[in-house]
C-alpha cells in the first residue's frame, strides 16, 4: 500500500506557472507507475499526464502538450508537476495516481491509490 500527498497548488494569474508534487509513502513508487490527474466542477475525472516506472516514458493530454512537465525521482519518492503557461481552463483539482499493473491505458479507474488533490486556480 503506498500513500500519496500533493502540495504546490495555488492561484496563479494566466500565463503563470506552478509546480506540484507528490510524496509517497508506505512503499517505494518505483514499483508503481504513475500519473496526474484533474477533475473540474460538474467534470470527470481525466488524466493530465502519465509516467513508467523508470520515467523514460511520459504522456501528455493534448491540452497540455508543451505546456506541462511530468517527472520523478524515484530515490526520493517523489513525482512533479511543472506547469508553464497555465490557463482558465487548467483551474481544476489536481490528484496524484499511483497504480501496480502496467497498461496503456489512462481512465482513473485503472489507478489504485490516490491523494487528497490540491487545488489550482487560474484567473484571467
Amino acid at each position: 500500500q503506498v500513500q500519496l500527498v500533493e502540495s504546490g497548488g495555488g492561484l496563479v494569474q494566466a500565463g503563470g506557472s506552478l509546480r506540484l508534487s507528490c510524496a509517497a509513502s508506505g512503499h517505494t513508487v518505483s514499483s508503481y507507475e504513475m500519473a496526474w490527474f484533474y477533475q473540474a466542477p460538474w467534470k470527470e475525472r481525466e488524466v493530465v499526464a502519465y509516467i513508467n516506472r523508470s520515467g523514460g516514458i511520459t504522456g501528455y493530454a493534448g491540452s497540455v502538450k508543451g505546456r506541462f512537465t511530468i517527472s520523478r525521482d524515484n530515490a526520493k519518492n517523489t513525482m512533479d508537476l511543472q506547469m508553464n503557461k497555465l490557463k482558465p481552463e487548467d483551474t481544476a483539482v489536481y490528484y496524484c495516481a499511483a497504480r501496480r499493473n502496467s497498461s496503456t491505458k489512462y481512465e482513473a479507474w485503472r489507478y489504485d491509490y490516490w491523494g487528497q488533490g490540491t487545488q489550482v486556480t487560474v484567473s484571467s
